[in-house]
């Protein structure tokens, strides 16, 4: 069990972290901390943490296991203001969507990686933010990533796996680099087509007839899009590279499809499709409904 937990940032991904944890018996006190006294009072209403600091570095104290669920950008400041701060056998994880961003973040924060820091992160969210809209439910059954380094701690990775199989989830590890390849290409470049398909759609002189008539299909792939916009530029941002190989790819190919429908080429655009349909079809059980990657 863990004694005391501290989730700086209890939007989302660490409400329904302290609230699956609650449920279980897993944890005896959770500490919120975060920028926001206002957010902080509704998730202590909400009874999702027992008590708050709005000092992270107060907040920490005594903990013996801290999540941070901040976007990105914030990783760095925050690990700078935790500094010095947690104890001997604090262990530490984070809830970030590109690895090796977080990692530096550690690095240039903490002067090298601490072994008792475990990068980690839960593929699982929706297009909602804030903690009114946690639930205890969200990781069961999902998948959680997470991504030790050569130096970090078993101990420490042992128990940040035993946290989140406590919450429902399934954890794998993997490195930091082909975790930052594949959420580029899973999750990063989808998020990234819905937005710029809604923004395209959105400067139409027509726009509004559009979106009055939009079938199921358009509202399915576009739903991602009303995700925290802050939260998706500093994901582009921090896996830059690796997003940019996969909208190159994209590119390329949606390229070859408007050359397709370009000379009226049947053949060449049942091809893409048909094979587009058999691999969808032959993962498609193992595709994990409603994520918005968090």
């Amino acid at each position: 069990m863990i004694d005391r937990l501290c989730i700086i940032g209890t939007g989302l991904i660490g409400g329904s972290l302290a609230r699956a944890l609650r449920a279980a018996g897993y944890c005896r006190e959770i500490v919120g901390s975060g920028r926001s006294a206002q957010h902080l009072q509704q998730a202590l209403q909400l009874g999702v943490i027992d008590r708050y600091d709005t000092d992270p570095a107060q907040a920490v104290a005594g903990a013996d296991m801290v999540l941070v669920a901040v976007p990105l950008g914030a990783m760095e400041p925050v690990f700078a203001a935790i500094r010095g701060h947690l104890g001997t056998d604090t262990v530490l994880t984070d809830a970030g969507s590109a690895k090796a961003s977080v990692v530096a973040a550690a690095r240039t924060a903490f002067g090298e990686v601490p072994k008792w820091f475990v990068p980690g992160h839960p593929i699982a969210g929706t297009e909602q933010s804030g903690v009114g809209a946690s639930f205890a439910d969200l990781y069961r059954g999902r998948c959680v990533i997470l991504t030790p380094l050569p130096g970090t701690d078993p101990q420490a990775s042992a128990r940040v796996r035993a946290m989140w199989e406590a919450a429902g989830a399934q954890v794998v590890e993997m490195g930091v680099a082909h975790h930052d390849e594949v959420l580029a290409a899973t999750s990063h470049l989808p998020h990234i087509l819905a937005f710029t398909l809604v923004e395209s759609l959105a400067r139409l002189q027509d726009k509004q007839e559009i979106f009055d008539y939009a079938a199921g299909g358009f509202r399915d792939f576009t739903r991602i899009a009303s995700s925290d916009p802050v939260m998706w530029r500093d994901i582009c941002l921090a896996n830059a590279d690796a997003v940019q190989d996969m909208i190159e790819r994209f590119v390329g190919d949606l390229l070859a499809l408007d050359h397709a429908v370009a000379a009226r080429d049947g053949e060449r655009l049942l091809d893409i499709f048909s094979r587009a349909k058999a691999a969808r079809d032959a993962f498609g059980d193992g595709l994990q409904a409603g994520e918005s990657d968090e």
